[in-house]
């Protein structure tokens, strides 16, 4: 433990610490995994409630709003006498005619200001399944004059509504496909690691097995597997368990180890000695010896999750429409004119590297803190 990781705490306080205090204490002077605690709990705070930030409803096609620029929000609203007041608004858009390409264009209508409500009244939502509201972020003002922040798609939808509810999705699969993995490396490399043994050389042979196998390959035959006729909510469960399937055998490895390290331990010894069960033994005092370990390597699997089951949604083989989702909506900008006269469809993917991004810093600010007694 250095003097730089805790110099402005009391060494009185750092001997009588427990060790999760000792970790949230090193865990704070991170400031990238600061700022990746923050931004990741902003993401998951929209997945809990993607529709009271969303501004329409995502699902909502408009044939007149076809490809639709992003339109500019204003702040600051001032009057014919030079007076200013906080007042968000946004000018509305009229369908033309280029006189001579005669391609539609979204023309802005600066004349026209449509003001923007905060926490105002939109389209009804579901929060969690559990009950149903109506209050949004902000919404237009005029309901025929619908506000378009990302643009829209080919088929009118609008492109942040779309987003936000594609994080509920992208997000879930990568912290349930992750506690699968979870569940299947604890359990399996806890035995591997305890017993040893037979046990351990057949658990293994097969987690080496698995780590031989070409990851990306696997995914896309076993997704390109499944029937097209299933369900939404069936396929996403599916795509939840291909991804965990293959994503716990690293976990398992460091789970043994661990295990291999501490069952010669003292305290191991002496619970042994005291009648304690093995359950006990495995899960109230050697588990929680590297529960930070773990923590972190969760963290750091949830990104590998998200930009599996993007890509997989990407290619078409993973999540299909109606079901939102980041991977889905990047499938949007597969074409040329999505590139050349719609790049806001590539908005999704900024949403993925944020998220990876932040994930990653937290994931780093976590291992580096798991262990406070040897920096």
């Amino acid at each position: 433990m250095t003097d730089v990781a805790f110099a402005a705490i009391d060494e009185r306080k750092v001997a009588v610490a427990s060790q999760w205090q000792l970790v949230w204490w090193a865990f704070k002077r991170h400031r990238l995994a600061m700022i990746g605690l923050w931004v990741t709990a902003f993401f998951y705070l929209i997945a809990v409630i993607p529709g009271f930030f969303a501004i329409n409803d995502p699902s909502q096609q408009n044939a007149r709003a076809a490809y639709q620029p992003p339109q500019g929000l204003h702040f600051i609203d001032r009057g014919a006498d030079g007076s200013w007041a906080f007042r968000p608004y946004f000018h509305p858009t009229t369908l033309k005619r280029d006189s001579q390409t005669l391609a539609a264009v979204h023309v802005p209508d600066t004349s026209r200001k449509i003001y923007v409500t905060m926490f105002g009244e939109g389209y009804e939502y579901s929060v969690l399944g559990l009950f149903s509201a109506r209050t949004h972020l902000f919404v237009s003002s005029e309901a025929r004059q619908p506000l378009f922040l990302l643009g829209a798609d080919r088929l009118g939808r609008c492109v942040w509504s779309r987003i936000m509810q594609g994080t509920q999705i992208s997000l879930s699969v990568g912290l349930v496909g992750v506690f699968l993995s979870l569940l299947l490396g604890i359990v399996l490399g806890g035995i591997s690691g305890y017993y040893g043994g037979r046990i351990d050389f057949v658990i293994q042979r097969t987690i080496e097995f698995i780590l031989a196998l070409p990851t990306i390959p696997i995914w896309l035959a076993m997704a390109a597997a499944l029937p097209q006729d299933w369900p939404a909510t069936l396929n996403y469960f599916m795509i939840t368990v291909i991804l965990s399937l293959t994503g716990w055998a690293q976990l398992a490895r460091v789970v043994r180890g661990r295990f291999l390290s501490l069952r010669t331990e003292e305290f191991v010894t002496a619970a042994r000695l005291d009648g304690a069960s093995e359950g006990r033994i495995i899960f109230r005092h050697m588990l929680p010896s590297f529960a930070s370990h773990i923590i972190a390597s969760i963290t750091l699997a949830i990104p590998a999750m998200i930009l599996a089951e993007t890509s997989l949604s990407f290619l078409g083989l993973g999540l299909q429409p109606p079901t939102i989702s980041w991977g889905v909506l990047l499938r949007e900008a597969q074409n040329i004119r999505s590139i050349a006269t719609a790049p806001w469809l590539f908005a999704p993917g900024v949403a993925v590297v944020i998220a990876v991004i932040a994930l990653n810093f937290l994931g780093d600010g976590l291992r580096d803190a798991a262990d406070p007694y040897n920096k």
